[in-house]
């Protein structure tokens, strides 16, 4: 049986780690090539931040990108209304409520994982097998580490 519990633990807040997310994903959308760098301009369009009304624009105007995009595009894709909210309300969210960026980051590189289309699938196969549930927009992946 796979554990149901996180496999990694972190001391920094939420917000710091957010924070040096956001300062990974800016280096990615201004000096990435186009495979590095079109998902972030991507999220960032989806989001709505920028003023740019194509992602090719935006994929033009990519060396203008600031931090304080980015912190916005995190705060949105977690709910809130701008980062000023989310800096607010995130460090007392539990981790799981980050997991996905420490996906992104690699966090969970050293563990097998099973991706699933939704989170309804994903934890029905969990009743059965166990796994850490990590929530990727519609998907779900579950994190697997021995009891």
């Amino acid at each position: 049986m796979w554990s149901t519990s996180c496999p990694i633990s972190s001391s920094v807040s939420h917000s710091d780690y957010l924070r040096e997310h956001a300062r990974r994903l800016l280096r990615l959308a201004r000096d990435g090539d186009t495979s590095a760098s079109l998902p972030v301009l991507r999220r960032l369009f989806a989001a709505k931040i920028t003023r740019d009304e194509r992602l090719t624009d935006l994929n033009d105007a990519r060396a203008t990108l600031q931090l304080k995009h980015l912190l916005s595009m995190l705060a949105v894709e977690l709910g809130y209304a701008n980062w000023n909210a989310c800096k607010a309300d995130i460090d007392a969210q539990p981790p799981s409520r980050i997991d996905r960026y420490r996906l992104d980051a690699g966090a969970f590189n050293d563990f097998e994982k099973n991706w699933f289309a939704n989170e309804a699938e994903a934890l029905e196969w969990q009743k059965g097998n166990g796994g850490y549930i990590v929530r990727y927009g519609e998907q779900a992946v579950a994190i697997l580490k021995r009891e």
